[in-house]
């Protein structure tokens, strides 16, 4: 992985107080006092044993009036540090938190075209009803591959179809195949803004935002974020009568360019969020802001078929580790449902390997 900058300030070093600088300085000066002093006279028998001369101490010793001027010096220093590295108005605690960005984050990349084939094939495999959201990334990926990109970005996508179709399923997989962390934001919450920007002093309470803390906890500039249900996002409200709506607070989020420099209302500080992937999810578009749709590339889906669920049962149990005859029976069920026409959706498919791989841990009664 490739590392960037990430953060619009400098770093220090932080153990570095005044008192530590003004040592120095002394030290500094009295090197500096020793060197002008005169070397022994030619020929003295200090020269030829190689004895150092001595010097009375008087001559490199610093007066009252020097030590505040040099202490003067070293707080200036302190203070002139502050304010070049952009973080001197954050507490000493959030101080520390952002020091973990000095040497800068990763970035995971896509190194070839044939890497996005396989990393599409593999997805389109367990998923075919998603082909239409699996073709987006995979365009994606080769244009990033092609043109030699340090790092991943999906262009920010909002997956619209009905509810238990595998919308989010689809984002946690792509997490997995592209080994970047994910995060999920639930839009219905009613601090949903908050959860995506954070919220700064005067809100009822202040915190940075979740892609935010994901950045800052894996270190890994492109992580993907999953808006779930955006359409049923509502406004968020602060004790002061503040509005602050979640398709309006993403709007600066969703462009390269802004993005790039966009601040955090919490630790109010410039970051490159340029890198993440926003994955969206809504069963309804109808309610969504204009400006809101025109930043996102929307794509339709339908549900799954028989044969798609039954697929997608014999992958993911597979991959849970279960017993042939434990995955056989969900297939089964599955089939016997379509029959009563019932149509299970992904969610319903999942539980029902949940349970078959319950029962199969279960101890054997003889």
């Amino acid at each position: 992985m490739t590392k960037i900058s990430f953060i619009y300030a400098r770093f220090f070093d932080g153990n570095e107080s005044s008192h530590a600088i003004e040592r120095r300085l002394i030290t500094h000066l009295q090197e500096l006092r020793t060197a002008k002093l005169p070397s022994p006279p030619p020929g003295s028998e200090d020269e030829d044993e190689g004895i150092e001369w001595e010097v009375p101490s008087p001559a490199v010793r610093i007066t009252p009036a020097e030590g505040k001027r040099i202490r003067r010096r070293a707080e200036n220093v302190v203070e002139r540090r502050e304010a070049a590295s952009g973080l001197g108005h954050l507490r000493r605690e959030d101080r520390e938190a952002l020091r973990r960005l000095r040497d800068g984050v990763r970035l995971a990349p896509i190194t070839s075209e044939a890497q996005a084939d396989e990393i599409a094939a593999s997805l389109h495999s367990a998923m075919p009803w998603m082909q239409a959201a699996t073709a987006h990334l995979w365009h994606a990926m080769r244009r990033s591959a092609h043109r030699g990109e340090t790092g991943f970005r999906l262009p920010p996508l909002l997956l619209h179809g009905p509810p238990g179709i595998g919308k989010s399923v689809w984002a946690r997989r792509v997490s997995e195949v592209l080994a970047v962390p994910l995060r999920t934001v639930e839009a219905s919450g009613e601090q949903a803004s908050f959860g995506v920007v954070g919220s700064q002093r005067g809100w009822g309470s202040a915190f940075p935002g979740k892609p935010l803390q994901t950045i800052l906890q894996h270190l890994v500039a492109n992580p993907i974020i999953v808006v779930d249900e955006i359409e049923k996002a509502g406004v968020a409200t602060s004790t002061r009568g503040m509005r602050c709506s979640l398709t309006e607070a993403l709007l600066p989020l969703l462009e390269r360019a802004t993005a790039k420099e966009w601040e955090c209302p919490y630790y109010q500080v410039r970051f490159d969020m340029s890198w993440i992937s926003w994955i969206m999810t809504a069963n309804d578009t109808s309610s969504l802001p204009d400006p809101f749709l025109s930043r996102i590339e929307v794509v339709s889906l339908g549900l799954p078929g028989l044969a798609d669920l039954k697929q997608f049962a014999l992958h993911l149990g597979e991959r849970q580790g279960l017993a042939g005859p434990a995955i056989e029976a969900v297939v089964k069920a599955i089939e016997v449902a379509f029959t009563q026409g019932l149509y299970p959706n992904l969610r319903t498919v999942i539980r029902m390997l949940e349970r078959a791989e319950a029962l199969q841990r279960l101890p054997v009664v003889h």
